[in-house]
């Protein structure tokens, strides 16, 4: 890995240690890539914690367990568009600039998670409901193939060289807040309404709260600046005309690091924060209320966690934190599981509290570490395109597969022994890249 030279192409100091970047502005960045990455993950979040209801709204022929396959089906299905996405966006970001594309997907995010609370049921079209649930989900798909992508580069690229893990733990802090306000609005639904009336209307409620608040994280995204390195970029010209076809071909090694070492994230993000609450509802027989409230708790530490390993990464290097997470992972997730099926809430809440802490070790680092394996040329479809690839294979069929897998086996801890071959992939991954955290953002 090429070290990068302090000056620019015509002599200027370059700015990628983050100097002399006005503080307001960097509050004003921070706040942006908040805002988009919360409605993003509010909307998969809201899917995930009324899997069930969904099922019954747009699959009611079927018994309850085919349905609740059929609607993680569609979950899943939504994420094979998204390494496309990936090449898309990544193009769109490295070629155009981070700030067109960051504006633009949010837009697109915001309006097809509207569009959900819109489509009538199976009673009422029949088969046309999930069809039209599918098309949007692609769409939803299509544009958070940019969104997580795009908000880190932004960070990474504006922070101070030695608090780039922190600014990018911003990006999962403002994933798990959306999922945090999923988890309340789905526990006070369900816990103040009728099934009823869930059914028929409750459901929809926060589908519909995605429009104003996506218009105002765009509102306030097209009021930044690009970041400093690719204005410079571009200033130079020295922009890459085919970004993508760069990154498989100058950076491939890199590429096949980051995939491997997202798979963690991928699967351990759905199955402990998104799959969850059905698991313990739906698996253990634990009620709906309940389930939400101990996911709720749980997210809460994840939250508070979240930066803490930001902080970790900057001092100790994103390798050292990246391979603790998998370690706990692989040590541990099955004893978790296990813990689990005591049914006694207390020890429900402190296992997902542990899981939600393990899990932060690797997220919070994550974003940083991905943005600084790939130069500002091709940053953003590095980290577009190894994201999205490893969510759509292995992160959004990962409820799915869950429960495919306890069907299957007739086991509850099928989901924790999946959870750890994740863990050992990435472990590889991570130990056979290179540590980041001291390196330069490079131009090329």
């Amino acid at each position: 890995m090429p070290k990068e030279s302090k000056t620019s192409l015509s002599g200027q100091p370059r700015p990628n240690d983050g100097a002399g970047i006005d503080p307001q502005a960097r509050r004003r960045v921070i706040a942006a890539s908040f805002i988009g990455n919360f409605v993003e993950w509010f909307d998969y979040a809201v899917y995930g914690y009324l899997a069930a209801t969904i099922a019954v709204v747009f699959f009611p022929e079927s018994d309850a367990q085919t349905a609740l396959l059929s609607t993680f089906a569609l979950f899943a299905i939504s994420f094979l568009v998204r390494p496309m996405g990936g090449f898309i966006w990544g193009h769109i970001g490295d070629r155009v600039g981070r700030r067109n594309a960051l504006s633009l997907s949010i837009l697109i995010m915001s309006l097809s998670t509207f569009c959900i609370a819109l489509i009538p049921g199976y009673t009422a079209i029949g088969l046309w409901a999930p069809a039209l649930l599918l098309i949007v989900r692609v769409v939803q798909g299509f544009s958070a193939s940019g969104e997580y992508a795009g908000a880190s580069a932004f960070l990474v690229e504006y922070a101070p060289a030695h608090r780039r893990g922190l600014y990018a733990a911003v990006v999962p802090a403002s994933t798990a807040t959306g999922l945090l306000l999923g988890s309340l609005l789905a526990a006070g639904l369900t816990g103040l309404l009728s099934a009823d009336q869930l059914h028929s209307w409750g459901w929809r409620l926060p589908f519909l709260l995605a429009a104003p608040m996506g218009l105002i994280g765009r509102y306030i995204r097209t009021k930044l600046e690009d970041t400093p390195v690719f204005r410079e970029l571009a200033a130079e010209e020295h922009a890459e005309k085919a970004p993508v076809k760069s990154l498989f071909t100058n950076h491939w090694r890199q590429l096949l690091q980051a995939v491997g070492a997202v798979l963690l994230n991928a699967v351990g993000f759905y199955v402990i924060l998104s799959y969850m609450p059905t698991y313990l509802s739906a698996e253990l027989g634990l009620g709906a209320t309940e389930s939400y409230i101990a996911t709720t708790i749980a997210l809460l530490t994840y939250i508070g966690f979240i930066f803490g390993t930001g902080m970790l990464s900057d001092r100790f290097g994103r390798k050292k934190v990246l391979i603790s997470a998998s370690v706990l992972f692989i040590l541990l997730i099955v004893p978790a599981f296990m813990l689990l099926d005591t049914g006694n809430f207390l020890v429900i809440v402190l296992i997902q509290v542990l899981l939600g802490g393990m899990l932060t070790l690797n997220d919070g680092t994550l974003p940083s570490f991905l943005a600084e394996m790939f130069p500002t040329t091709v940053r953003y479809s590095g980290f577009a395109v190894s994201f999205n690839l490893s969510n759509a294979l292995f992160g959004g069929t990962a409820p799915f597969m869950a429960t495919l897998l306890i069907a299957a086996t007739g086991s509850d801890l099928a989901p924790a022994w999946y959870l750890a071959a994740a863990a050992v992939i990435s472990l590889v991954a991570v130990a056979l890249s290179r540590e980041t955290s001291k390196m330069p953002l490079r131009h090329a």
